[in-house]
């Protein structure tokens, strides 16, 4: 796992520094601190969260509460929490422990019937993405309820409960829309034909487009691209890190950021498959969900084909509060695989 987390990274940092060095060194204090976390939660036996899911739900609650007392706003949101120079973002920093939580309820046997169980978990995921949408973060809530979906699939419930909610939610998606900020609906508009919005909410788009086809095979190089060092591709740090980075290391770079990738969630698989416990193997797929979702849909809106949602690439966008919840999960996948060979007297059914 080491290797490929260790190839984005460094992919991360080159493009991260190529654009101002003030972005490098600040990164690579969160990197610091991220791997604190991660020897933290690899040293801390993986089972033992087990009993503190409840207290991870009252912390996951809190957390999401912060922002409305704390926040600060920008843009409208009210996401973050200003820490001195640095700003928190609750809404990632609780999707480990949301991981944690409902790996708990799903590998528990329950006295319940099976509907209520049903409707307990899907009370579980109610109340935060309640309150990430209402911050508004569209993209964290996505994020949220495809690992909460996606565990369901993994887990060893029928397909019955899943798939009705899928179905549901695709009925529900004309109504949906309604519900949505005026902003949110624009950038549907948007994704549709972004060239009718090109000086506006299509302008991202466009310019990560243009970012990416002038790259070529090989890239402009480090400090040479015109879209990125002249300020053309907005967010070029976070959301968009991966048209900076095809701009100046080309299809070659893009491609060994994809296949690092590809990498490591096939590295998540391969271990779950091999995890001592339903939990165990609960944990990991929700990493795995976690992060796979992530990088389809911020590869997506960088390539225009999906509607631009703020979604970060993990591990290569910039900003601290991303890092330290994928350097947790990789931390707590790491102790989970290094206990597959110990046979544990909870292994749930």
């Amino acid at each position: 796992m080491i290797i490929p987390v260790v190839i984005i990274l460094a992919l991360s940092l080159a493009i991260l520094g190529s654009i101002s060095l003030d972005l490098l060194f600040s990164q690579l204090l969160f990197l610091f601190f991220g791997l604190i976390v991660a020897v933290i939660s690899f040293r801390f036996y993986y089972l033992n969260h087990l009993v503190l899911t409840k207290l991870y739900y009252l912390l996951t609650l809190g957390l999401l509460l912060l922002p409305f007392v704390f926040g600060v706003v920008t843009r409208g949101s009210v996401r973050w929490i200003q820490l001195g120079n640095f700003t928190i973002q609750p809404s990632e920093l609780i999707k480990p422990l949301l991981i944690i939580i409902f790996a708990g309820f799903l590998s528990v046997k329950h006295s319940w019937s099976q509907p209520i169980q049903f409707i307990v978990y899907g009370l579980l995921v109610l109340l935060p993405a309640g309150l990430i949408y209402f911050q508004p973060d569209l993209g964290s809530t996505l994020v949220v309820l495809a690992i909460w979906l996606g565990m369901l699939l993994a887990s060893d419930w029928p397909w019955f409960y899943p798939f009705s909610l899928i179905i549901a939610g695709a009925a529900f998606i004309p109504l949906a829309i309604k519900f949505l900020h005026p902003y949110q609906q624009q950038r549907l508009l948007t994704f549709l034909n972004p060239y009718q919005q090109a000086g506006s909410s299509g302008y991202q788009v466009i310019q990560s487009l243009v970012a990416i086809g002038s790259g070529g095979f090989f890239g402009r190089g480090l400090g040479q691209g015109i879209q990125l060092q002249l300020q053309f591709l907005p967010e070029s740090h976070t959301d968009f890190i991966f048209a900076a980075l095809a701009e100046e290391l080309g299809f070659v770079g893009s491609c060994v950021l994809i296949l690092a990738y590809f990498w490591l969630l096939k590295y998540l698989l391969t271990l779950a498959s091999q995890a001592p416990d339903k939990f165990g193997y609960l944990v990991v797929m929700g990493s795995f969900f976690m992060l796979s979702f992530q990088i389809i849909v911020n590869l997506g809106m960088n390539l225009g084909i999906l509607p631009v949602t703020g979604i970060t690439l993990p591990l290569a966008s910039g900003g601290g509060s991303s890092l330290l919840s994928v350097m947790f999960c990789l931390g707590l996948v790491a102790n989970i695989e290094s206990h597959h060979s110990v046979k544990t007297p909870l292994a749930i059914k």
